[in-house]
This record gives structure tokens, C-alpha cells and sequence, in this order.
């Protein structure tokens, strides 16, 4: 039996209560991490994530940790198994979970991603068998234009709870966005606060193009090792992609009509 300790990452990079939240975007924009333990004193009292970030404007900056943390979802211990975690963490929509000592003690020892659950689960590709992502995907898409504002595709991540969306140019798709990528490139913290950059920034100008796409026929475990090993949180389902000359799975454009998400494949995985 595989369980959280033989996957986890130990000894995490985390903040404390009283880090200013400028602190903690600096972290997470360069270091790529989605998600920042918040502990006092090693007992662990809270996660920041870049959705958290996002919320923050520029006249807010000066907040500390604990003005902006929440209380994590799930919480892992060192000797749970692998696969009740990924079922708590599917349940409850969550992409990972800090690990405590025990139950009766909340020092913080590390932290478990869906990404490492599925590096273990690539390990068994037989469990998967001949599963196929046609099996998995959701057909129905939250979307953004090219052209549209950063601001607006913020708001739209915002009150969807999606991380990630495809972008679409006269009907095809030609990139993606992620809360990555707007807190990457500096803009987070100005673009409620100005009119004028509302109109002057859009997705086009951030946008990662061409896409990793994934196609309904693709095997679950090939679209796993997709994410695993280019770190991306999401596959946009296509037909028709336009690969790009040495660039396998980059479209540079495609028909969308799905999105395989980490947590469905982890899910097939389970089932």
C-alpha cells in the first residue's frame, strides 16, 4: 500500500501569519507554486492560493497572511493511503493538501499535490487499462475571447472557480490563460484599480499559445503524463487540431469541445 509519505514533498516552502501578502505573490509567481502553507510557529493554520492572491488589489497589498488565508479543505497525515486522499481530494474539488504530523498534532511535515498522486498512479497504467479521455472530459467549457480584458477573465475565474480557460479567435481555439500567467505577469494587482489598463490589457497579450491539446481517443494515461511532465493543470479537448511542426500535442489551432481537468483524470484512476 502506497501511502501520502512516500509521495508527498517534505519540508515545504510556507509563510507565516504575519507575511505581507507582497511576500506571498512573490513566491508563488516565482517559485510556480499553486498553494502556500500559512504556520505559526510550524503549526499549521491556514493555505494561500493563487485564487487568494487574485483577490488581493494593489491599495490591499499591505495585508498580512493571515488577513487572506483559509482553512484547507482537506488535510493529510504521513500514513494515510494514497487513494482515500485522492477520493477527499476529488470530493472536494481541491488539487492538494498539507500534511500534519497526526491528527492530534498540526505541525506541518509537508505537502501532497494531485500531481504526485498521479506520478504515483502513472506507475500503474493498468489501471486505466484501455480508458480513453472521450470518457472523462466535460463537454461544457467556460471560454474567453482573444481580445477580451484581463480584468474581465479575472472576474470570470473568479465566479466559476476555474483556474485555467481556453481561448477562442473566430470560432477556434487558439490558446489558453491561466491564474498563472495573469499573476505572472505583474498585472494582478493594478487591474482593478485603472480604467485605462482594464482597456489597454487582454488576454492576447498573456494568453500561452499554442495550447497542449488532447484529442477524445488520447489513452487517460498518456493525457496524465501529459500534465505530469509539462505541469499544466487542464487539457483542452479538440478535434481538427493544427499540431505545430515538432511541437507534439501544440495545437495552434483546433474545434474545442471539452476540457480534461486533473482531477477527472485522477478520478479514472479510482474508478
Amino acid at each position: 500500500m502506497t501511502v501520502v509519505k512516500d509521495v508527498m514533498t517534505s519540508d515545504p516552502v510556507t509563510v507565516s501569519v504575519d507575511t505581507y501578502a507582497t511576500k506571498v505573490r512573490s513566491i508563488l509567481r516565482t517559485d510556480g507554486f499553486r498553494c502556500v502553507p500559512v504556520v505559526s510557529k510550524n503549526h499549521l493554520v491556514g493555505v494561500i492560493t493563487r485564487g487568494d492572491i487574485l483577490n488581493i488589489s494593489s491599495n490591499k497589498s499591505n495585508i498580512e497572511a493571515r488577513g487572506i488565508m483559509e482553512r484547507p479543505k482537506v488535510i493529510a497525515t504521513p500514513e494515510m493511503d494514497v487513494n482515500e486522499l485522492a477520493r477527499e481530494l476529488v470530493a472536494a474539488n481541491e488539487i492538494q493538501a498539507p500534511v500534519v504530523t497526526s491528527s492530534d498534532n498540526m505541525d506541518l511535515v509537508g505537502i501532497v499535490s494531485v500531481m504526485d498522486l498521479l506520478k504515483g498512479f502513472l506507475q500503474s497504467p493498468e489501471k486505466t487499462k484501455n480508458k480513453t479521455v472521450s470518457e472523462c472530459f466535460t463537454s461544457d467549457v467556460v471560454t474567453c475571447n482573444y481580445d477580451d480584458p484581463i480584468s474581465f477573465v479575472w472576474n470570470k475565474m473568479d465566479d466559476t472557480g476555474f483556474s485555467g480557460l481556453p481561448v477562442i479567435k473566430n470560432k477556434k481555439m487558439i490558446g489558453i490563460i491561466t491564474r498563472k500567467d495573469i499573476i505572472n505577469s505583474g498585472h494582478v494587482r493594478i487591474i482593478k484599480e485603472s480604467d485605462e489598463i482594464k482597456r489597454s490589457i487582454n488576454v492576447e497579450k498573456i494568453m500561452k499559445t499554442p495550447p497542449i491539446v488532447a484529442t477524445p481517443n488520447m489513452k487517460i494515461h498518456e493525457a496524465a503524463d501529459l500534465l505530469v511532465t509539462c505541469d499544466i493543470g487542464r487539457l483542452p479537448v479538440v478535434k481538427n487540431p493544427v499540431y505545430i511542426k515538432k511541437m507534439a500535442n501544440r495545437a495552434k489551432e483546433s474545434d474545442l469541445i471539452g476540457i480534461i481537468a486533473r482531477e477527472d483524470i485522477l478520478e479514472s484512476y479510482l474508478n
